[in-house]
C-alpha cells in the first residue's frame, strides 16, 4: 500500500493568482498589486490575452487576465469599465502592463489605473512597469497548470490505491481514519449518529482541544447525505458513512471548514482533494460496515480502547482522559466509581461453559447491549468496555459522592435485567478519572472473589464484604502465602488426596463438633473419629488445637481460590 505520508495534498495544490505572479516572466515586469490582496490565493484555471472589453464574453471564469491597455488606458471611464467586465466575468486577477514605446513606464496610464483600482472590488488587480512578453508568461502559466494536473491525476491513483488496499486487509476503522487525517494533513473525526466519538485521528492538533464539548459542537452542524459542507454551526467538511437511507455516522475533517466567501478554495488546502479523500474514506467505512462491524459494535472498541489506555502504566493525561470519555458520552462528575461485573460461568443458573469463547463473547455483547439500553433510559451515562474474558468494565460517574449507593443499587438493577447472571464488584471512587480507571484492577479482584461466595446476596461488593477471601485473593501471588498454605496441607497436595481435602474442609466447617459432622455426612462417630485420626497422623499435628484449625482454615481457603 503506498505510504500516506508520501501522498501530501499541498504538492498538488491549485494554482494561485499568488503563484502565477511567482513565475519568472512576471517577475520580470515587477508586479505590484494595486488591488485585492486579500484575494492572491484564488486559483487560477487558465491565462487569457485580452485587449478589448468585448473579449470578456469569452471567459468562463478563474482566467488570469493579460493586457497592455491600449484601448483603455488614457481614460478612467474606459479603464474602469474595463476592470469591471473583466471581475463580472469572473476573472481570477487582471495583470495590466503600462510601458511606452520606449519600454519605460507609462506615468499618465500608471495614474488612471492607480485611480480606478480605488473602484476595485474582489479581483486583484496587478500593475506591470517593464515590458513583459505575454507568449512566455502564457507558456510558464499553462505549463504550471498542466503540471498541477498531472499531480492531480497521479495523486487520485494513489488515493484509491489506498483505500482500495486497506479494503483489501479488512482494515479496522482506527486505521481507516488515521489513513485519511494522514492523507488529508488535518484531524479527522468518525462519530455515531448521536455524536459520540468512535475513532479519531488528531495529527498534529492536541487531542484535548480536538475533543472538547464535542458532541454539544457536533450537534450544531447539520448532517449531509453527500460529501460536502455541514450546514450551521461551524460548516465543517463531512461524509456521510452508511448505506442510502441507513445512517450510520458520519466522517468530520473539522479543520477544513467552508470558506467564509464565495470566491474558491480556502487558503492552505486543495477543496476537490479534500473532497475526493473524505469520500473515498467514508465508502472504506460503509464497506468495513458491511463486512460484519454494525453501529454499537464500533462504539464498543473505541470505549474498550479507551478503557485500555487508561490502565496503562503510561496513561493519557487527566485533561486528555476526561476529553476523550465526554467524546464517548460519558458526562463530566464530581467523581467516578470504577465497577467489574463478572459474569457467570459454568454451574450456576444461565451460566456459560467458560471454555467456549463464542459463547462468553455473546454473553458479553448481551450484557454490554443491555447496560447501553439501561443507560439510554435512566439517562445515566457510563464507560462500558471488556476488560477480559467474562468480565466487563464499568466506569460510572457521580453528581455527587453522597449518591454512590444509590447509583449503584440502579446500576446492579440494571445489569439483572439483562438476563446474564453477574457478581459486581466495585473500587473505591475518585474524582479522578485516571484514578478511578486504575481502581478498575481491586473491582475486578473484589468480583472475582465474590463470585466464589458460596451464597450471593448482595446486588454488589466492595472491598470490606469479602474478607478474609478477598484478602487472600489479593495475596495470592505472595510467594510466602503460597508456602505457608502448601506447607499446611502438604501431605494433602502431593499426591492430591481429594477425599482428604473434602473431609478436612467438612471438619473445619462445623468446628470441630464431632456429632454435627457425623449426622452430616452419615456416617458413625466411631468411623469418622478413625478417619479424623487418619487425617491427623497426615498432617503431623492434632485438629483439636484452635491455631491449628485457623491456620488450616487459611490454607483451605488459599487453595481453592488458587487451584489452577
Amino acid at each position: 500500500m503506498p505510504s500516506p505520508s508520501m501522498l501530501s495534498p499541498a504538492a498538488q495544490r491549485p494554482l494561485t493568482v499568488r503563484d502565477a505572479l511567482a513565475l519568472p516572466p512576471l517577475l520580470a515586469g515587477s508586479p505590484e498589486i494595486l488591488a485585492g490582496e486579500a484575494e492572491l490565493d484564488r486559483p487560477v484555471r487558465w491565462v487569457h490575452i485580452a485587449e478589448e472589453a468585448d473579449t470578456s464574453a469569452l471567459l468562463e471564469g478563474g482566467e488570469l487576465v493579460l493586457t497592455t491597455g491600449l484601448a483603455f488606458r488614457h481614460s478612467p471611464e474606459l479603464t474602469a469599465a474595463f476592470l469591471a467586465r473583466f471581475r463580472t466575468a469572473g476573472a481570477a486577477a487582471v495583470v495590466v502592463e503600462l510601458v511606452d514605446d520606449d519600454g519605460a513606464p507609462d506615468t499618465a496610464a500608471i495614474d488612471v489605473l492607480r485611480g480606478a483600482a480605488q473602484s476595485v472590488a474582489a479581483a486583484p488587480l496587478i500593475l506591470l512597469t517593464r515590458r513583459t512578453r505575454f507568449v512566455q508568461v502564457t507558456e510558464a502559466a499553462h505549463k504550471a497548470l498542466m503540471d498541477r494536473q498531472v499531480i492531480r491525476l497521479e495523486r487520485a491513483r494513489q488515493v484509491h490505491e489506498v483505500f482500495t488496499a486497506l479494503g483489501l486487509e479488512n482494515a479496522a476503522e482506527a486505521d481507516i481514519v488515521r489513513t485519511t487525517a494522514e492523507l488529508l494533513g488535518s484531524p479527522v473525526v468518525f462519530e455515531d449518529p448521536a455524536h459520540l466519538v468512535l475513532s479519531y485521528a488528531a495529527v498534529q492538533e492536541n487531542p484535548i482541544k480536538l475533543l472538547d464539548e464535542w458532541a454539544e459542537r457536533s450537534r450544531f452542524v447539520g448532517y449531509l447525505n453527500h460529501t460536502g459542507f455541514g450546514t450551521g454551526g461551524e460548516r465543517w467538511l463531512q461524509t456521510p458513512v452508511g448505506l442510502k437511507g441507513q445512517r450510520w455516522g458520519r466522517l468530520v475533517a473539522p479543520a477544513l471548514a467552508a470558506p467564509a466567501t464565495d470566491t474558491g478554495d480556502a487558503p492552505g488546502w486543495d477543496f476537490e482533494d479534500a473532497l475526493q479523500v473524505l469520500e473515498r474514506a467514508g465508502q472504506a467505512l460503509t464497506m468495513a460496515r458491511m463486512a460484519g462491524r454494525d453501529r454499537r459494535e464500533l462504539l464498543f472498541q473505541a470505549r474498550a480502547g479507551l478503557v485500555q489506555d487508561l490502565r496503562q502504566a503510561s496513561p493519557p493525561s487527566e485533561a486528555e482522559a476526561v476529553a476523550r470519555a465526554g467524546a464517548l458520552g460519558l458526562s463530566s462528575a464530581a467523581a467516578c466509581v470504577p465497577v467489574v461485573a463478572r459474569l457467570d460461568v459454568a454451574g450456576r443458573e444461565g451460566g456459560t461453559d467458560p471454555s467456549d469463547a463464542t459463547a462468553v463473547q455473546l454473553r458479553e455483547r448481551a450484557f454490554l447491549d443491555a447496560l447501553q439500553d439501561w443507560s439510554r433510559q435512566e439517562r445515566q451515562s457510563i464507560l462500558a468496555a471488556s476488560l477480559r474474558a467474562g468480565s466487563v468494565a464499568i466506569l460510572l460517574p457521580l453528581a455527587a459522592l453522597e449518591l454512590e449507593d444509590s447509583m449503584l443499587h440502579r446500576l446492579a438493577a440494571g445489569a439483572r435485567s439483562s438476563g446474564v447472571g453477574c457478581t459486581i464488584g466495585v473500587g473505591k471512587a475518585d474524582r479522578s478519572l485516571l484514578r478511578a480507571a486504575r481502581g478498575l484492577d481491586d473491582a475486578d479482584q473484589v468480583a472475582e472473589t465474590a463470585a466464589t461466595l458460596g451464597s450471593r446476596n448482595r446486588p454488589f461488593y466492595r472491598f470490606g464484604d469479602v474478607r478474609l477471601r478477598g484478602l487472600l485473593s489479593l495475596l495470592g501471588g505472595d510467594p510466602r502465602v503460597k508456602s505457608f498454605a502448601q506447607a499446611e496441607l502438604g501431605p494433602l497436595l502431593e499426591p492430591l488426596d481429594r477425599e482428604g481435602l473434602e473431609l478436612l474442609a467438612a471438619y473445619l466447617e462445623h468446628a470441630g463438633n464431632m456429632s454435627s459432622l457425623s449426622r452430616a455426612r452419615n456416617i458413625s462417630r466411631q468411623a469418622l473419629y478413625a478417619r479424623i485420626r487418619r487425617l491427623e497422623h497426615r498432617l503431623g499435628f492434632p485438629l483439636d488445637n484452635a491455631e491449628s484449625r485457623t491456620s488450616l482454615s487459611v490454607a483451605l481457603l488459599w487453595h481453592s481460590l488458587h487451584r489452577s
